[in-house]
């Protein structure tokens, strides 16, 4: 069972993010499950989403406190708290301009930095990074396939639709030729 936890701050669209994730997991025939957690319930403030996804019925119900991938809107919310809700191995992708040798103080996790920003600015989103770094998770998870969450993201974004396609895949490509490095 893969088991995401994505991190951000009201306002950034990580909710829109997970719920896009999860349909696009959905899309490809797995069993979905996605919860929502809010903090002040306002811009600013933390929220995370969290979704299961596998082959077979998932009968959880449970908050997720072991996650395979993590997705960070923003490296100022990345701390022992939030890794905390991931296995010790998890994979975790943080939207950051900053080198890896920046998060060295968490010791051995996998932590990758996308500069979503960048890549949103680049691709005319101004500061929206869903989709961008959607591209970046999808490539370094492995799953969905860029196709599917290219088609999901065309269903349901409300705005600059090739925008945000085209963030995705210069995501999705940056991201995948780090692993082709690593």
């Amino acid at each position: 069972m893969l088991e995401i936890v994505i991190l951000g701050r009201g306002g950034q669209g990580a909710q829109t993010a997970g719920n896009q994730l999860a349909k696009a997991l959905f899309a490809r025939g797995q069993f979905v499950q996605t919860f929502s957690t809010y903090g002040g319930a306002r811009r600013g403030t933390p929220v995370t989403a969290s979704l299961r996804a596998d082959k077979n019925p998932i009968r959880l119900r449970c908050d997720i406190t072991s996650a395979n991938a993590m997705l960070c809107f923003d490296d100022s919310l990345l701390n022992e708290g939030f890794l905390a809700t991931g296995a010790d191995d998890a994979l975790i992708v943080v939207n950051s301009a900053q080198p890896p040798d920046a998060f060295k103080a968490f010791g051995n996790r996998r932590i990758i930095p996308i500069d979503g920003r960048e890549i949103a600015r680049r691709n005319n989103m101004g500061k929206v990074v869903n989709s961008a770094l959607l591209g970046a998770f999808v490539a370094l998870v492995g799953q969905p396939d860029i196709e599917t969450m290219c088609a999901i993201i065309k269903d349901t974004a409300p705005a600059k639709v090739s925008e945000n396609i085209a963030a995705c895949r210069e995501a999705y490509g940056l991201a995948a030729s780090q692993l082709e490095v690593s």
